[in-house]
């Protein structure tokens, strides 16, 4: 299972993932489901993902190759943010729609969030049909994968006006609360926190199984 979050606030973005895919008595197996793309000074983009394991990684592949193929629409040549949605989106669907046949539910959803030149910082979730929903004032969040049990916190205090580092901390609550609920979900978690108008590759963090914070956060219960 996974469970990805992307809170957008006035201040920035944060962007916090599990890395699990696979829980069992004898086996744990772990992929990291954030991937970083930018032209600093031009844009940031963070793409998280959710669902069958070989359509993200396919997805991702097809991403990145239309990149170093200088393809006439890439994630470094999309004009604006919604753009660049329609192009994942598109890239999903055509993933899927190789393996219809096959019987098998290759389904995948991804969270995009990040800002190009002069617009405003956005995030999207792209659902396996190619359309997508983006944050709003009353939407703050956006959640993909295993989200009820995350939601509560993020629903009482995540507003536009929280500030971003008040948001990270609710974010691994939110993390926390649902690693707890369920053992399908767990690390190493991964943060990104981007800044407004930065443009720039935002703070990242991995946190272990072993992180001394995590203990901390999970034996408090608090944003402290």
């Amino acid at each position: 299972m996974t469970y990805c979050v992307a809170i957008s606030v006035n201040s920035g973005i944060v962007f916090c993932s599990d890395s699990r895919t696979n829980a069992g008595v004898d086996q744990v197996s772990t992929y990291s489901k954030m991937y970083t793309f930018g032209n600093p000074g031009d844009r940031q983009l963070v793409i998280m993902t959710a669902g069958n394991l070989a359509t993200t990684q396919a997805v991702i592949s097809q991403l990145r190759q239309d990149i170093k193929r200088n393809s006439e629409v890439n994630l470094m040549t999309t004009s604006t943010m919604r753009d660049t949605a329609d192009y994942l989106g598109k890239i999903n669907v055509a993933i899927q729609s190789k393996h219809e046949a096959d019987g098998t539910d290759f389904e995948a959803s991804f969270l995009l969030g990040g800002q190009i030149r002069e617009g405003n910082h956005r995030v999207f979730l792209i659902y396996p049909q190619g359309n997508y929903i983006t944050t709003s004032a009353g939407t703050p969040f956006l959640q993909i994968g295993e989200s009820k049990y995350g939601k509560p916190i993020l629903d009482r205090i995540i507003t536009p006006d929280t500030h971003l580092s008040t948001a990270a901390c609710c974010a691994l609550v939110s993390m926390d609360s649902t690693m707890n609920s369920n053992l399908t979900v767990g690390p190493p978690i991964e943060l990104t926190v981007y800044k407004t108008n930065s443009l720039e590759a935002g703070f990242y963090h991995c946190f272990n199984e072993d992180s001394e914070y995590l203990r901390e956060l999970k034996s408090s219960g608090t944003l402290g």
